[in-house]
This record gives C-alpha cells, sequence and structure tokens, in this order.
C-alpha cells in the first residue's frame, strides 16, 4: 500500500512529516504555549542528527525532491482547478509535489488517490483559498461524500443519507496545519493510519470526527452545533491488537447544545481528551458507549471494552463527578502513552511543511 503525507494548511490540504530522536523531549509540556517548541524542538534534533536515518527512507528520498504545481482561478498558474492539478500527477509518483493554491473558492469533489503518494496542498497565506462540495451519503455514499468543507445543509434528522463528510484520510502518515474541516453529521473521516491535526477548527453536530485512525491533535477548536444530543467523537476500533485511537491534547471544545464526549462505534474505541478546555453543555456523563441514543447508552452502564480518558482538562464541562463508570481519569502513568509523538511513531516520519 502506498504512502501518503498530506498536510492541510489553513483549508487546503498539504503533506507534513515531523521528526523526534532519542535525546528529544518526548512528553507534551502542560503550558499550550509551550507546544511550537516543543513540536519546533523535535525537527531541530532530527536536522542535527543527520546521520541518526530516523526519517523513513521513501520519504526522505520523495523529501529530497520536489516539484511545484501552481493553481489560480485567473489563469496565472499551470491549473485554474484543484482536481486538474491532481490528475497531472502520475500514479506511482516517487517525489514530493506540492500544489500551491491561490485564493479563491473552489467547488470540487475532490480525490487524491492511493496510487499518488506524497501530495500537499499548500493554501496561499494571505488569501487562503476554500475547498468545498455539497456532497451527501444519499448520493456519493458517506466516505466518498469528502472534499475539505462541506456546503450540504443541516439535516432534518428524520431521514437517511445526510450524513455530510468534509475531508476523509485513510493514508498513512498525513498531517493538517491550519485547517478549517466544516459540516454538520460526520464532518471528519479520520478513516485509518497514523495523523497529526494541529491548529485546526473542526466544526459539526454527531459523530463529527470519526473513523479508526491513531491520530494526535494539537491546539485545535472543536464546534459542536447540534441544538441537541451532539456527538463529539465516534471511534472504530474492534480489538485491543489495534493501536488506533483519538488524542486531544490543549484543544479547546465550544458546545451550542448538550454534547457528548464520544460515542461507541465499534466494540473497542479508544478516545483521550488532555489539558483541553471544555465549555459549557458538555453532557454531565460524558460518554456513551453504543451508537444508539446517546442518552440510552451513556451513565452507569459498565462496558470494559470501551476506553475513555480524561487528563487534567479545564472548564465548566470538564467535572467529572457525574462521568459514565466505564470512563477513565488517568493518572500520570497512564496518560504517557498518549502524549507523544511515539503514539503516532511520529519520529519517523513528521517533518517540517514545505515552503514555496
Amino acid at each position: 500500500m502506498a504512502l501518503k503525507v498530506m498536510f492541510f494548511v489553513a483549508g487546503v490540504v498539504l503533506v507534513l512529516q515531523v521528526i523526534t530522536t532519542s535525546g528529544a523531549p518526548s512528553i507534551i509540556p502542560a503550558d499550550g504555549s509551550k507546544l511550537d517548541s516543543w513540536i519546533e524542538h523535535n525537527v531541530q534534533a532530527h536536522e542535527r542528527d543527520k546521520d541518526d536515518h530516523a526519517l523513513d527512507k521513501v520519504l526522505a528520498t520523495a523529501q529530497a525532491s520536489s516539484k511545484v504545481i501552481k493553481v489560480s482561478q485567473d489563469g496565472k498558474g499551470d491549473f485554474k482547478s484543484i482536481t486538474d492539478a491532481v490528475k497531472s500527477i502520475p500514479a506511482g509518483n516517487t517525489a514530493r509535489v506540492i500544489i500551491s493554491i491561490a485564493g479563491g473558492v473552489y467547488k470540487e469533489h475532490i480525490l487524491v488517490e492511493r496510487t499518488k503518494p506524497f501530495v500537499t496542498f499548500l493554501g496561499d497565506k494571505g488569501n487562503m483559498p476554500i475547498i468545498t462540495f455539497d456532497g451527501t451519503a444519499a448520493k456519493f455514499g458517506t466516505w466518498n461524500s469528502a472534499t475539505v468543507s462541506n456546503s450540504s445543509p443541516r439535516p432534518k434528522g428524520n431521514g437517511s443519507g445526510e450524513q455530510a463528510v468534509a475531508l476523509r484520510i485513510s493514508g498513512d502518515k498525513a498531517a493538517f496545519h491550519n485547517c478549517k474541516f466544516i459540516s454538520f453529521q460526520d464532518t471528519l473521516c479520520d478513516d485509518k493510519g497514523r495523523h497529526i491535526f494541529k491548529d485546526c477548527y473542526i466544526e459539526g453536530s454527531v459523530d463529527f470526527i470519526f473513523g479508526d485512525g491513531q491520530s494526535l491533535y494539537l491546539n485545535t477548536t472543536i464546534r459542536s452545533v447540534a441544538k441537541m444530543s451532539g456527538v463529539i467523537t465516534a471511534h472504530g476500533r474492534d480489538n485491543a491488537a489495534e493501536d488506533s485511537g483519538f488524542t486531544f491534547v490543549h484543544c479547546k471544545i465550544i458546545a451550542d447544545g448538550d454534547t457528548y464526549l464520544g460515542r461507541a462505534w465499534r466494540e473497542m474505541p479508544r478516545v483521550i481528551f488532555a489539558y483541553t478546555e471544555m465549555g459549557n453543555n458538555i453532557n454531565t456523563s460524558g460518554w456513551s458507549d453504543g451508537m444508539g441514543s446517546p442518552e440510552k447508552n451513556a451513565g452507569n452502564s459498565k462496558n470494559n471494552d470501551v476506553f475513555y480518558g480524561e487528563y487534567k482538562c479545564t472548564g465548566p464541562g470538564s467535572s467529572t463527578s457525574g462521568r459514565a463508570k466505564y470512563s477513565k481519569i488517568l493518572t500520570d502513568e497512564e496518560i504517557k502513552p498518549f502524549m507523544s509523538f511515539t503514539f503516532i511513531q511520529g519520529n519517523k516520519w513528521v517533518i517540517e511543511p514545505p515552503r514555496v
């Protein structure tokens, strides 16, 4: 299976990698203001020790050579559409391809095929592009309705096929920085593979971060726009042998209505919130262990197969006194495996994003 390193910067897809070495600090700092310097230190540690061979060799080869393709709707680039730029990349690509995208609204249903790894979508920092489409599950199926932002209307909640995915990431070794993913139900399909999201904004209503990904979310704002019974995560781990899980660190949760932190999609979901600011309207139980009505599956039902953890969160929604009994208030030792790049094996693939 081809490796994909995709990285979004402020509404666009980008390919990223970051690196740690044995000498770099491993645990994410408790002080959120030190997060950027922690990441920078890890990257610099790799640069200082070029003989360490920490970076995946295939990715290192791709990183050594790169090509820039410019997309601009005014005709001043190589292509006017992102779709045409992606189509120009040959299958089996072995070098980094940076698609530099000028400002504008691109209404496109974009797919980067598995046969085209090492693709970076890089937005214009001064005029960030918006990539949007209005696909729904009724027409495309849930997984294939994605692009980046989904402009479909708010679901009525009384019919099937209303899921509208903003982004689906099924490639391994993918990173997203400064991106906005906006929809209602099923906004972000964090499908499978190892991923990092930093400084992002994710908005939705029900199960709007879902999938079986193994992902680290850093300094990301999560907005639940559900009027009632909102659910942030629906993780899909099937068994304890899988390494997958969602870890949210130094994030911020804003909820318009009663919202659960997560509910179980499959048998053994794993979701952790650490150092996260939780605003009002977080349901007292916090968690649900099934895919039915959250109210019916929350509270005191006992399910030893789920792994829902919280660690030193803040804000009015962070009180753990009424949490579901199967959730965990993690200790300093229990949180460690989820608080470093080793959780996503980032020491082999995370590097600085490209500069054009």
